[in-house]
């Protein structure tokens, strides 16, 4: 019998036990990439004074992160290290998600998911290096417009969270041009159809870095939308090939 057909006859408790025994590995691995994540948060937090320090230096100012409860360091100590216990237990409860779908997809599906799984996931990595590359651009901007003789106090959660999700945006803007490839191979889009709408996505990545970088030197911009728009080209052309290959065939 082969492993579809095992898959297929699996009885509602079997799959509840396989969502179980997955579901403890996983969370075993979040956990203990979060313990690790509490000895490693004082690098992190670290790292991320350190544009408000430029800034400080830079703009002849006082700013400094801001802690407005007696529990507000701990949160944020917390918040680090569940932040680097995700990223750093990734590849295991990853891992244990696909293993859990794949008894479920067809040889096709699994073959261009297996494509999209090990390409998306270092464009994820890549994108959030980039958007961590962008955020002393961005904290010099936004502290420039205080007034002359002012102090900057950021409060130390808020800026955590806008940092978090600056890194994650710039992660799944890296992933977006491997979600054209799954559609063409998928026959739901064509390479046509994504060269035609080249101005639409280059208005589209424009607008979108343009957000997340406001910079007045569009210096930071660029750096940012210069690799989505070569990613979007090689979407384009992987697409173009896979189109060629389909349309041989029928030949």
């Amino acid at each position: 019998m082969s492993r579809a057909n095992r898959t297929a006859r699996m009885s509602l408790a079997a799959h509840v036990a396989e969502l179980r025994r997955r579901a403890v590995r996983a969370a075993a691995a979040l956990l203990a990439g979060t313990v690790g994540g509490w000895f490693l948060g004082p690098l992190l937090l670290a790292a991320l004074r350190a544009p408000i320090a430029e800034a400080a230096a830079s703009q002849h100012r006082l700013a400094a992160l801001n802690f407005d409860t007696i529990t507000g360091a701990f949160d944020l100590r917390m918040q680090a290290a569940f932040a680097i216990g995700i990223v750093a237990s990734s590849p295991i409860w990853l891992y244990q998600v696909w293993a859990f779908l794949v008894p479920a997809l067809s040889r096709r599906e699994l073959k261009y998911g297996f494509g999209f799984f090990f390409t998306a996931v270092p464009l994820f990595l890549g994108g959030c290096v980039a958007g961590w590359l962008i955020v002393p651009h961005i904290v010099l901007l936004l502290t420039g417009f205080a007034a002359d003789g002012s102090s900057s106090f950021i409060q130390a959660n808020d800026y955590f969270q806008f940092v978090l999700k600056l890194v994650v945006a710039a992660g799944f803007a890296f992933v977006s041009p491997v979600f054209l490839v799954l559609l063409n191979f998928l026959g739901m889009l064509s390479a046509a159809t994504i060269l035609r709408g080249w101005r639409i996505a280059f208005l589209v990545i424009l607008g979108f870095t343009a957000i997340v970088t406001p910079s007045a030197d569009v210096i930071s911009m660029l750096l940012l939308a210069g690799p989505l728009i070569a990613l979007y080209y090689l979407a384009w052309s992987v697409a173009l090939l896979h189109d060629r290959r389909l349309a041989a065939r029928v030949l």
